[in-house]
């Protein structure tokens, strides 16, 4: 029989002789001291031997916080349960996607009622018969997790491959299936990003392996039918803050070879006719340097950062690549970010940002036609979606708000008109016209104005009465996108206000946005996060004492920052698998994403960059000092943010802090960075965050 710890123990024991909430104790990890040493100085972790999930005492630790956890939350139970079926309620159950068309035939996705995985399917045209292609729901049977990268078609539309990953480590095992046969093979390729590029003789594909720390550094080829262990390597990343990818090209002639870190990119392609072909590269990395390569006919258009803060676009030859030939087709702009491009044959489709709000521009290659597709709302989120074919008039793009649900449209470029293919469902008594969405701009205290997203139904009370969500992110350069959510309309309902907080570190208001909430500026992201509580305070949306922040990974990191340095502002936060360990997660190279990510948070092996990270780090810096209630979560299987940042940093709040709030910490034990693989079962985790705010809220 496995030992029980003594914490575990004395959990379930309290759990069970007590009567009520107040004789609950929280569980204790024990210490075992660590001295970390680097730079002469030395900093003393009691709670590093939480990193060791094959130790027994570990998991009984974290499965106590879970029972804790529980028990504090109990009272919770009913209205959890109410709350999840009210999501679940809202969502067309046999749902599908519009369908796009590649190469020959109309590929979608649809849901069946009840059913937690998605089924993809294609046809010739839509009255032509169905043709299943892969039902994840029959492949996922007996796992707790499972998930499917996407689905790559060969070129002659007779073989898919796709990866699943059954551990949520984001490590993917590549499968083949032959459309004609029904049949898989037997090749079976392991530890991959999950994507493969086709050549065009159908058999040859290439993909990613990564190394021991899950950073994509090989590519290799592969015959179908061959051993796998005869793959030759195509292509080895020896540098470690790079990442590398391959893809098979919009057109098809080539397959793309990308190498990859935080500020620098470095392209090389083959033509996929002829896959044992050399590589041949575009433009040798330059530091700092970043280019995103698509061919049309005979060039390169490629957007670039090359002496353009905000990106342009240029082109170049295909025939002589280099940098030296680089023409300027779409100047560099000052106060416009290109953030993406779409190339038909007649028109090309820019998809920019300006004054934090996206927008798409429609160009033809020889100049005269250049205009803007006209979007009414005051905040909204619009981007280009699937364009697989090169000679489609009509450009594919999504269009949603905080009270628009997601909408898929299909532009002509030619005549300008639109259809309106779908609007996502929201089933009940839904009407976008009771909700109300604004932009608001707080001031940060260096003068610097910050967008916010705001959107709550009308009739809420405006007086600083309502209980009031600021979420934010503030990292990698990451747009916060004020997104439809139907689960949030659970929260509106009941008298909340969520607001997204567009704050220093991502890319709302352009390149210089992110780069002033990074590195030796990343202290940005956390004052203003907090200036825009005080303003929503000021400006009588909310109190603080009703105020609950919210954010995730990186975002979670922010809440660990902010919670430090300002708990008095917040009735709670909600972290969800926060990277809260800076410090020593970013001078320990063989933990995932290490090496990638010093150019977003600095090298600590470096001393100034170590002196800065530790003064915000939130686990080195939590205080004997009273906190507001605090429900971190996590997952043991998480590649991204490692399971035990969250479980040291919730035992030294425990240790320290001087309050009797709530301290949750709830670590799912099968999932993963991106928790629950199945459509239905994330709205559990959703509606318990939910009930946690409403707890601790009043409303």
């Amino acid at each position: 029989m496995k030992k029980i710890s003594w914490i575990l123990i004395v959990v379930v024991l309290l759990t069970l002789t007590s009567c009520g909430d107040t004789m609950i104790e929280a569980p204790v990890a024990k210490k075992i001291e660590k001295k970390l040493i680097v730079h002469n100085d030395t900093r003393i972790d009691p709670y590093y031997w939480l990193r060791d999930r094959e130790n027994p005492e570990v998991i009984d630790y974290l499965e106590a916080e879970n029972a804790y956890t529980e028990t504090k939350m109990k009272d919770s139970e009913r209205l959890q349960k109410k709350l999840y079926k009210e999501m679940i309620a809202r969502i067309k159950q046999d749902d599908s996607s519009v369908p796009y068309r590649m190469n020959g035939f109309l590929y979608y996705t649809r849901y069946e009622k009840g059913k937690e995985y998605p089924i993809y399917c294609r046809k010739t045209d839509e009255n032509a018969e169905e043709e299943i292609l892969l039902n994840v729901n029959e492949l996922a049977e007996g796992y707790a997790y499972y998930r499917v990268s996407g689905l790559f078609v060969s070129p002659n539309n007779e073989m898919i491959a796709f990866g699943e990953d059954t551990l949520s480590r984001r490590k993917y095992t590549l499968r083949f299936l032959d459309l004609k046969t029904g049949k898989f093979l037997k090749d079976r390729i392991v530890n991959t990003p999950g994507g493969v590029a086709w050549a065009n003789d159908n058999k040859t594909i290439f993909y990613n392996t990564k190394d021991e720390t899950l950073r994509p550094s090989k590519t290799f080829r592969h015959v179908l039918g061959a051993p796998v262990e005869d793959d030759e390597l195509v292509y080895d990343e020896t540098e470690n803050t790079f990442y590398h990818g391959v893809y098979r090209s919009k057109s098809g002639k080539y397959i793309m070879l990308v190498s990859e870190s935080t500020l620098t990119t470095e392209y090389q392609f083959i033509n996929a006719d002829t896959p044992t072909a050399k590589p041949v590269p575009i433009q040798k990395r330059i530091r700092g340097l970043e280019y995103h390569p698509v061919d049309v006919g005979n060039v390169f258009y490629i957007r670039t950062n090359d002496n353009a803060r905000n990106f342009k676009l240029v082109a170049v030859p295909i025939s002589a690549p280099g940098r030296k030939n680089w023409k300027d087709i779409v100047p560099h702009r000052e106060d416009v970010l290109l953030e993406n491009t779409e190339f038909f044959k007649d028109r090309y489709v820019l998809q920019e940002r300006s004054n934090a709000l996206p927008r798409l521009r429609i160009v033809s290659y020889n100049g005269k036609i250049d205009n803007y597709i006209q979007f009414d709302e005051e905040v909204y989120y619009v981007q280009i979606n699937i364009n697989r074919e090169f000679d489609a008039q009509e450009l594919r793009y999504v269009y949603e708000s905080m009270t628009t649900p997601r909408s898929t449209y299909d532009y002509n470029m030619i005549s300008g008109k639109q259809i309106l293919k779908k609007q996502r469902e929201v089933l009940g008594k839904f009407d976008s016209d009771d909700y109300e969405t604004k932009r608001l701009w707080a001031e940060a205290r260096d003068g610097v104005r910050i967008p916010l997203s705001v959107v709550y139904k009308k009739g809420t009370s405006l007086n600083g009465s309502a209980p009031l969500i600021l979420y934010a992110y503030g990292s990698y350069g990451m747009n916060m996108t004020p997104y439809f959510s139907s689960v949030r309309l659970s929260l509106l309902n009941r008298g909340y206000i969520y607001v997204i907080a567009h704050i220093r570190g991502g890319q709302e208001m352009g390149r210089y946005w992110y780069e002033d909430g990074k590195l030796l500026k990343k202290k940005n992201t956390f004052t203003d996060f907090i200036d825009c509580a005080d303003y929503l305070v000021k400006q009588n949306y909310t109190r603080y004492d009703n105020m609950v922040a919210m954010g995730g990974s990186a975002g979670g990191l922010l809440m660990g920052a902010v919670v430090n340095r300002a708990p008095e502002k917040f009735a709670g936060i909600v972290a969800q698998a926060p990277f809260v360990d800076v410090v020593t997660t970013m001078l320990d190279d063989s933990i995932p994403l290490t090496t990638n990510e010093y150019d977003e948070w600095g090298n600590p092996n470096i001393k100034e960059y170590y002196d800065y990270i530790l003064s915000y780090s939130p686990y080195d810096n939590v205080a004997a000092m009273d906190y507001p209630n605090v429900l971190i979560t996590s997952g043991l299987h998480d590649s991204q943010v490692q399971y035990w940042e969250p479980a040291k940093w919730t035992a030294k709040l425990r240790d320290m802090k001087t309050d009797d709030n709530l301290l949750l910490l709830k670590t799912e034990m099968d999932y993963g960075h991106g928790g629950a693989s199945g459509r239905f079962q994330v709205y559990k985790e959703i509606a318990f965050e939910f009930a946690f705010i409403m707890k601790i809220t009043n409303n």
